[in-house]
């Protein structure tokens, strides 16, 4: 299923992405757009092949040409091009415990190749967008979860990416800290008019954050749409099913939309029977592949 966009302008185009792990097939197929400026959420269980999605559009999984491309341009042909694109937070915690908070923003602003005189500015203004400053000088070793997830937002934006791409930025947090990041975003986002794509397994961040969502399970997407339309979609269908004089059903959230198009619950293994994404050889082999390509 394609979720379309009517102007033409895509942030993120993919068509019939596909990707193995051996004889695991994690994405099946998967053609998906994301509008420029729109935050849109990835959604599914462990397993559904969020994870690898995202490493394929982050140019971390090589895929052939024509299957995705960033702001027009090939991930299979142009990396660097849609690198510079890019600002992305891995499920893996990236910050470097031994650095401060800000000399952590400030190696990717090298990485990122910001101009050695606006690295200053740019580290700051970085930290000041995730309220940081205060801590900015502390060992990152001594920063609570929440406050390494909004550090990791910061060295995100330091290169001042038109697209951010989050995988689970809020797993393991408690609901203070889930709150303050999507706080965090929803302002820079408003501010630069930045796109965001997210996955996340918390359907209600989705349902409360998200313009669009694509709902996915076992590589495959199987419906997208504002958080809205789906679920007075599958209101429609679930009054069609009433009996003759039965009352009216019960609004349905989008964990009921995901469960009816999933058909299974919201916990799930890939078919190797391993939480896709979270095999130690596919962390290993991602970090390895970032630290070449930088």
């Amino acid at each position: 299923m394609s979720s379309g966009d009517q102007d033409g302008t895509a942030a993120v185009r993919c068509t019939g992405l596909s990707y193995s792990f051996g004889a695991t097939r994690a994405v099946d197929g998967m053609d998906l757009t994301v509008r420029a400026g729109e935050v849109f959420g990835l959604l599914g269980p462990n397993g559904a092949g969020k994870t690898t999605a995202i490493r394929a559009v982050t140019t971390l999984l090589p895929v052939p040409a024509g299957m995705i491309h960033v702001f027009g341009h090939d991930t299979a042909v142009e990396k660097m091009a849609v690198r510079r694109l890019l600002g992305y937070v891995p499920q893996q915690l990236s910050a470097d415990a031994g650095l401060t908070g800000r000399e952590n923003v400030a190696l990717f602003a090298r990485v990122f190749d910001v101009p050695r005189r606006e690295r200053a500015e740019r580290v700051a203004e970085a930290l000041a967008a995730v309220s940081l400053t205060e801590a900015a000088d502390r060992l990152a070793g001594t920063f609570s979860g929440g406050m390494i997830r909004r550090l990791e937002l910061a060295q995100a934006l330091v290169s001042a990416p038109r697209l951010l791409i989050l995988d689970e930025p809020t797993i393991g947090l408690d609901p203070i800290a889930r709150t303050s990041v999507w706080d965090r975003i929803g302002e820079i986002r408003r501010a630069t008019g930045m796109t965001v794509l997210v996955t996340t397994h918390y359907m209600d961040e989705a349902e409360h954050y998200c313009d669009r969502v694509a709902l996915m399970h076992r590589g495959r997407i199987r419906a997208v749409g504002t958080p809205e339309r789906l679920k007075a979609d599958l209101m429609e269908q679930l009054r069609a099913q009433q009996p003759q004089g039965a009352g009216e059903p019960a609004a349905p959230t989008l964990e009921d939309v995901f469960r009816h198009h999933a058909g299974s619950g919201l916990q799930g293994t890939a078919a190797n029977g391993q939480d896709e994404g979270e095999s130690f050889r596919d962390v290993r082999r991602t970090r390895n592949t970032a630290s070449r390509v930088g």
